[in-house]
């Protein structure tokens, strides 16, 4: 199914908040996501719901966190579990926040990207730092029309690189590995 618009807003609400929060914690271990900032979708963006004390962020993204050219990109059945270490949560929580305002604005998708790229231009967004990681573990997640429910893993981020300096078209390279 082709997704050309974002849906009705109260198609990507999880209506009960705390439904939301006891999934956006199935993305991590729970002696990391018990003690970690939990944010939820709301009608103006995503608020933090739950303080944390350890510096790990676990919410539940929506597509639009997806590449522009993604066909999932307005889907509002994608749920997306996950949980930032704290130098992943600097990086990814602000360009996660920043891309829901605007999408919540009504910018299309080009829009997004063009003011997600300037901002990052300008440095209004942080930079990535070394570290940075996130747990995706939660079965829970629907995270596309082509693959549904998706294996637990983890991330790893890297500033951009090109596939073939991590390997990536060497043979014996495990398949199904995304480099991100």
């Amino acid at each position: 199914m082709a997704y050309p618009r974002m849906a009705p807003l109260e198609q990507y609400l999880i209506a009960d908040r705390n439904a939301e929060i006891a999934m956006a914690r199935t993305a991590a271990p729970e002696s990391i996501s018990r003690d970690a900032e939990v944010m939820v979708l709301g009608r103006y963006g995503y608020e933090t719901v739950v303080k944390g004390k350890n510096g790990f962020v676990c919410m539940v993204e929506r597509s639009w966190s997806a590449g522009i050219d993604d066909p999932d990109f307005w889907n509002p059945k994608l749920r997306s579990p996950i949980c930032f270490n704290p130098p992943a949560a600097r990086f990814n929580v602000p360009l996660t926040v920043k891309k829901t305002e605007l999408v919540l604005a009504g910018r299309t998708k080009i829009q997004m990207f063009e003011d997600i790229s300037s901002a990052l231009d300008k440095k209004e967004l942080p930079a990535l730092e070394s570290g940075a990681m996130c747990y995706m573990m939660s079965k829970q997640g629907y995270l596309s029309d082509r693959d549904g429910r998706w294996h637990p893993h983890l991330m790893f981020f890297v500033p951009l690189t090109r596939a073939c300096k991590l390997g990536r078209r060497l043979a014996g390279f495990p398949g199904g590995w995304s480099i991100y």
